[in-house]
């Protein structure tokens, strides 16, 4: 791993919100006396989120405070777990999955949109808008390729609709999170092709489905039983 370190520009302070407050002292609360070294994950994603997806090092400060930690423990958090990016980010900040599944399904094709629309990793374009870096597997292999940006799971990307999905994003419009092709979780991409007798060849109407779900239905919100 590359050494990571805080950024040479720093806020001079870092304070979290009431409503940020509140959720810390909650989530604190849940460990037993003694141990509220345990919330120091959480509460330094937290403070990065509150400060647009980057941890300073006043934040870490306030959590380290908070927690009764030495700064520099919470520091050695801050600076192993990749998540915490400790620099400013875009205003989307993309997370290019680039493990095997997504490298095999095309994530190059998307790694070039990037390269191309903003830049090399790790940059913030000039207008705030966008920066990107390359991470391990996110989860979502099934679906690949795909990308995370902010706290939203964009999937089934091609050049084309990863293009158009950041230019959406740029100009302020709404986005589909999720697949960028309308498929449904993890389905078949040509449809079902195991336990049709369930759910049906469409996957909608098998006798497992509500008659709600089935293409040929009358009304909304009927009892499956009745299907």
């Amino acid at each position: 791993m590359s050494v990571r370190r805080l950024a040479e520009v720093q806020p001079e302070s870092f304070a979290f919100t009431p409503e940020n407050e509140a959720w810390a002292e909650g989530i604190i609360k849940k460990y037993p006396e003694g141990r509220q070294a345990s919330a120091v994950i959480s509460l330094l994603w937290r403070a990065q989120k509150q400060n647009d997806y980057w941890l300073p090092r006043k934040a870490i400060e306030a959590v380290a405070e908070k927690l009764g930690m030495p700064f520099i423990r919470v520091l050695e958090i801050a600076t192993f777990y990749t998540m915490f990016n400790l620099s400013p980010v875009g205003e989307h900040y993309v997370q290019l999955c680039g493990t095997t599944p997504c490298l095999l399904a095309g994530s190059d094709g998307i790694k070039a949109v990037l390269k191309e629309r903003v830049g090399e990793p790790g940059v913030v374009t000039p207008d705030g808008k966008f920066s990107w870096t390359e991470v391990e597997c996110l989860g979502a292999c099934c679906n690949a390729p795909m990308v995370q940006i902010n706290d939203d799971y964009f999937e089934d990307l091609t050049p084309e609709n990863f293009a158009k999905l950041l230019d959406d994003l740029a100009a302020g419009k709404p986005v589909r999170v999720g697949s960028q092709t309308g498929r449904v979780t993890s389905e078949p991409v040509g449809g079902l092709t195991t336990l049709t007798s369930f759910y049906g060849q469409d996957g909608h109407s098998g006798p497992f489905c509500s008659k709600a779900a089935r293409p040929d239905a009358k009304s909304a919100g009927s009892d499956p039983k009745q299907s």
